[in-house]
């Protein structure tokens, strides 16, 4: 029997797999390629396809024994989400409704969730709960509680389980270097900052610093990609063992500020990384952290980088060794 990873080829779904692999899964990947590389898919198995294609899938469910499906291929920018809604609901929400259409007529019953934090919009209160109010306040978070939502009504109707895992800041890289993070454009702070100490760039930019925080800069709760991936593979575990839907959050439980984020690197990389401070970005809270004590219970999920150091170490060791990402030298 098989895991069938969407979105294998990406950040997450990469590292994914190789936790996968490594906890000795049968593993194929299918991606498009359109954010991932194929450089970084690691299982044996690969379909390059878009999964809105109901003929691939068809080929996908035929030709292999699936058991399950972990579920990440999307697109992810809030600020691009606001510019161009349909195009979110289109790669996320579209594509999921055809994946689930086919995980039902294949009669597969298990699938992980990759959402997100954007579910719940502007917190009510820090640590966030999953039993908080989900107000998304962009596209890229309503399509995800849609396919949340979608699941919910897919386990009345066909007994179609999910676990659905929300989650906050990813970085750091797999620690052997193979794989990492490579976005184009990248908006992530972690790999920004590391292409400043690489001299890709000037200086980082910190959007505000008059939020009512300890430095004045926003806090975020920032977790390690193989700590994520883990989850991942724990919560494909509860699913065999229960066979009970769920949602969790995965974070660090512990934020770091901006300000915080840069002096980590600057130590890290030995490099002075030069910060210059603009306007605030409209719509950032002052403060995201996640409270995932659940996880914690019900996952049985334990963080093993649980230090910014850790966590910067790693991404550092990435970006120095691919200097250009996945693009060859």
């Amino acid at each position: 029997m098989s895991i069938l990873v969407t979105g294998g080829a990406g950040y997450i779904g990469s590292h994914t797999v190789a936790e996968l692999l490594s906890r000795r899964e049968d593993v194929i990947v299918v991606d498009n390629l359109q954010k991932g590389h194929e450089q970084a898919v690691l299982a044996p198995t690969f379909y390059d396809g878009d999964i809105r294609k109901r003929e691939l899938l068809d080929r996908i469910f035929q030709e292999n024994e699936i058991e399950a499906v972990i579920h990440f291929a999307a697109d992810s920018l809030v600020g691009e989400s606001v510019q161009v809604p349909l195009k979110y609901y289109d790669n996320n929400v579209i594509a999921a409704h055809t994946l689930l259409t086919k995980m039902v007529e294949y009669n597969v019953k298990n699938i992980v969730f990759s959402s997100t934090a954007a579910t719940y919009g502007e917190p009510k209160r820090v640590p966030i709960m999953e039993t908080d109010p989900t107000e998304p306040t962009s596209p890229y978070g309503e399509t995800k509680l849609a396919i949340e939502k979608m699941l919910k009504w897919c386990d009345v109707a066909y007994g179609l389980k999910s676990i659905a895992l929300r989650y906050f800041n990813v970085a750091g890289a797999h620690p052997d270097g193979h794989i990492g993070e490579d976005h184009t454009p990248e908006s992530h702070l972690i790999p920004i900052i590391l292409q400043v100490a690489l001299g890709q760039r000037e200086s980082i930019a910190v959007f505000g610093d008059d939020y009512p925080t300890e430095d004045g800069t926003c806090i975020r709760d920032y977790i390690h990609v193989m700590d994520l991936a883990n989850a991942h593979w724990l919560a494909l575990e509860r699913l065999r063992r229960t066979k009970e839907s769920g949602i969790y959050n995965l974070g660090n439980g512990t934020g770091f500020s901006v300000k915080q984020v840069i002096d980590t690197a600057r130590r890290v990389t030995g490099h002075p990384i030069p910060a210059v401070v603009s306007e605030r970005r409209a719509g950032d809270p002052a403060v995201l952290i996640a409270a995932y004590e659940k996880a914690q219970a019900e996952l049985e999920w334990k963080q093993r980088y649980n230090s910014l150091d850790e966590i910067i170490e790693s991404a550092w060791n990435w970006h120095k060794h691919h200097p250009h990402g996945y693009a060859k030298e």
